[in-house]
């Protein structure tokens, strides 16, 4: 695998291998601590139970013949010497005491029974459990030699001579808990070393398989990552859902579609940027080349021109220079729209109020092409909830371009009305109206219906409206057809009086 092809980096195997080899580890460690404590528990109960008859044996062989006890009440020693003697040939680790009923040692070899020893007692409990199911189950009884130690032991109750009482065998003394010990460890350390060798060994096989099983994903990612990094702006995680970082995988996917949703959108702005360049060029060197060729005009021929035509081509002139004035204008406003530095500042004011301003203002214009400018019988008093300078505009902007394409004798009729929560404004004319095929395009920039007609615009107009309207999430529609007009619609939300 080349270095360009390696999808884990150095420090991220050594990390899983560190991971891996704490966890072998840990589990050798666990399993020999937990070996261990079973092996010992199953040795004793073991061992237990095979001894578990020995008291009765001692009670059925011993006390047959001899009495434990003397006839002055004390313990028979000798006899207890002799069964000591002949339980330690057979087992070193063996260790007998004679108890009353109440549990109180009342004598053993092993112990020292002289008058200033304390007395040692036996908890009866264990005992009375060994006996009750006889021994067969694993019952570990109170160590008299190492008090709050508990051993296995065999037990078996006796009455002689109205003399009751307890023989209590302690099955594993301090010399077998001593070779016991020794033997433990040398097995364990044994048992370690292979039990932890093999484990590593097949830990060490099961963590290659598991680091490549657990990084395929990992692996695939990286390399659509590394494809889209290179240029492949289609490369996606296939079927992320099934993924085992599925989080990881549809955020790559997420964030891969913005960027190239962003190139895209860098691309498309770009483009535009272009064609608003060029329009706007043109747009601008149309009253330019007017204005140069009337102002050489006025230079050239200032003295054989006379008065009235000097005040024409003044007029020329200025007229130009406000087509040119507008135009910059309209696109400033545009540019800021269009990079979304414009933000609405809605308060509530009376459209109806508003209308009737923009219908005052352009009367004289209408006037002048004897178009009818009227307002469709508004309400008195309808509030909106809005931006009132840019309604304002987005309103010129569809009045003016109303009265621009209806023929003289014509009509333009503003309308409000309100519609539930929201009030409709209309703007109809009775002009040539709008193809059915051009009428998805009217919003964009720089499109005119009709390139060859002699109104002139700029071809921002309809474009600014529609970033209005967007501004202000509602919707402008068009409805229009062939020499029969046509009809913008928006509705901006009522605000309740």
């Amino acid at each position: 695998m080349s270095k360009t092809e390696k999808t884990l980096t150095p420090r991220l195997v050594k990390k899983l291998w560190v991971a891996f080899i704490l966890i072998i580890v840990l589990m050798g460690a666990s399993y020999i601590f937990i070996t261990g404590y079973f092996a010992n528990k199953y040795n004793q109960a073991t061992a237990q139970r095979v001894n578990a008859n020995i008291a009765d044996h001692l009670i059925e062989e011993k006390f047959q013949n001899a009495s434990p006890f003397l006839a002055d009440g004390s313990v028979n020693k000798a006899l207890f010497g002799d069964v000591m003697h002949d339980m330690m040939a057979v087992n070193r680790s063996i260790e007998v005491y004679l108890l009353d009923k109440t549990g109180e040692i009342l004598y053993s070899v092993v112990l020292d029974h002289s008058e200033n020893a304390p007395e040692k007692t036996v908890s009866l409990a264990p005992i009375q459990s060994f006996i009750a199911n006889k021994g067969q189950e694993y019952v570990l009884g109170d160590d008299p030699r190492n008090p709050g130690k508990q051993k296995i032991f065999s037990a078996a109750a006796f009455n002689v001579d109205g003399r009751e009482g307890f023989i209590y065998i302690i099955l594993a003394g301090k010399e077998f808990q001593l070779i016991s010990e020794n033997l433990l460890g040398q097995y364990f350390m044994k048992l370690g070393i292979g039990a932890t060798v093999l484990t590593m060994i097949f830990a060490a096989v099961i963590g290659m398989l598991s680091i490549w099983f657990l990084t395929k994903n990992l692996r695939l990612i990286t390399r659509t990552i590394r494809k889209f990094q290179e240029g492949d702006l289609n490369a996606r995680i296939e079927n992320a859902e099934k993924s085992d970082i599925e989080v990881f995988a549809h955020s790559f996917n997420d964030m891969a579609d913005t960027i190239v949703g962003n190139i895209d959108k860098m691309k498309s702005v770009d483009q535009l940027r272009r064609e608003l360049i060029a329009n706007v060029s043109h747009d601008l060197r149309t009253p330019l080349a007017i204005l140069k060729g009337y102002v050489e005009t006025l230079q050239i021929k200032r003295d054989s021109l006379s008065e009235q035509e000097k005040q024409e081509y003044l007029q020329i002139t200025h007229t130009n220079i406000d087509k040119l004035s507008k135009v910059i204008d309209q696109l400033f406003e545009y540019s800021k729209l269009e990079a979304e530095q414009v933000t609405p500042e809605k308060e509530p004011f009376s459209i109806t109020e508003l209308s009737h301003d923009l219908i005052a203002k352009f009367k004289v214009i209408a006037d002048k092409k004897k178009i009818a400018l009227v307002l469709d019988k508004p309400e008195k008093n309808s509030m909106v909830f809005a931006d009132l300078s840019l309604v304002e505009r987005a309103l010129q902007n569809l009045i003016e371009n109303a009265v621009k394409y209806t023929e003289p004798e014509g009509k333009v009729t503003l309308s409000i009305q309100p519609t539930g929560k929201n009030i409709e404004i209309s703007i109809a004319d009775t002009g040539a109206g709008i193809p059915l095929s051009e009428q998805p395009f009217i919003f964009d920039r720089y499109k005119q219906v009709d390139p060859s007609t002699q109104k002139q615009g700029s071809g921002l107009g309809l474009a600014i409206v529609k970033k209005i309207m967007d501004l202000h999430e509602t919707t402008i529609t068009v409805l229009s057809s062939p020499r029969e007009g046509s009809s913008f619609i928006f509705r901006l939300p009522a605000y309740p009086v």
